[in-house]
């Protein structure tokens, strides 16, 4: 018995899934790790579609950038360049050398999935969403650059639009965006089948079956096949579906078909 005959069992023949017991524990880790890329697969793409959206809505603000350019440190604009706010689908951009606008105000503007941009009178600003991601990734969801620090030095319209015509994502962000969507993914899953193993270890202590705790959680790794391809895909269809619930409950079903050929305890005599 190996994890590719178990997921063809977890598909079309579910009572032969109380076999996955006699897995080795380091095999069912690493069909953990199959299930988290499985359910990673949806919410990857949708923060690739929204990377793409932002290189987009990026080109069209930038034809709309009147002449600048950093130098030693300060912000400077062609003459009777005027200040602007451009708003697009995943970005509301702030242009203010006149130093009408704040970053508290540039920080409100991000809302919904919208990220906040500005070049301000004094500094760059970007503020992500306040979602939560943001600050556990990153430690926070907004970040300022001082032009006086000298970071942006030589920064100008002309080479800020030229860049974003001809920005690509390399393969290496798009395998740092996937590691780092796949990490809690894997680790909601673990809990999901802990949770699962609790109530599978309870029904067989109930049903009198011989099956320890790490049995009950080898086959209900295994059991929690079609749930997790199911919400991958509701997932596709709507990014905002919680799936913990539809994992925990069909997972459990399914365990309660599973070990239906599984040896029993002979009650004690009363």
């Amino acid at each position: 018995m190996n994890s590719f005959t178990l997921f063809k069992h977890s598909l079309f023949q579910l009572n032969d899934l109380h076999q996955a017991k006699k897995m080795p524990f380091w095999k069912v880790i690493l069909y953990v790790l199959f299930l988290s890329i499985i359910l990673a697969l949806p919410i990857t793409k949708q923060i690739f579609s929204i990377m793409q959206d932002i290189k987009n809505d990026g080109q069209k603000i930038a034809a709309k950038l009147p002449d600048f350019k950093i130098t030693d440190g300060k912000f400077q604009t062609a003459k009777g360049a005027e200040g602007f706010i451009y708003q697009t689908n995943s970005i509301i951009f702030t242009f203010d050398p006149d130093g009408k606008r704040s970053v508290n105000d540039v920080t409100a503007d991000s809302v919904g999935n919208a990220v906040g941009l500005g070049f301000l009178q004094d500094e760059f600003v970007i503020a992500l969403p306040n979602s939560g991601a943001a600050d556990s990734l990153l430690g926070a969801s907004q970040f300022e650059v001082p032009y006086s620090k000298g970071t942006l030095d030589g920064l100008n319209s002309d080479n800020l639009k030229k860049s974003l015509d001809e920005a690509n994502v390399p393969f290496w962000i798009k395998l740092v965006v996937f590691i780092f969507t796949l990490y809690p993914t894997f680790i909601n899953l673990i809990i999901n089948l802990l949770m699962v193993t609790i109530g599978a270890n309870l029904y067989s202590k109930i049903r009198l079956y011989k099956l320890r705790f790490l049995d009950c959680l080898k086959i209900s790794t295994y059991c929690a096949t079609l749930p997790v391809i199911i919400s991958s895909v509701l997932h596709f269809i709507n990014s905002a579906f919680d799936d913990s619930f539809l994992i925990v409950f069909i997972s459990l079903l399914i365990f309660f078909f599973a070990i239906r050929k599984e040896e029993r305890q002979v009650p004690p005599l009363a």
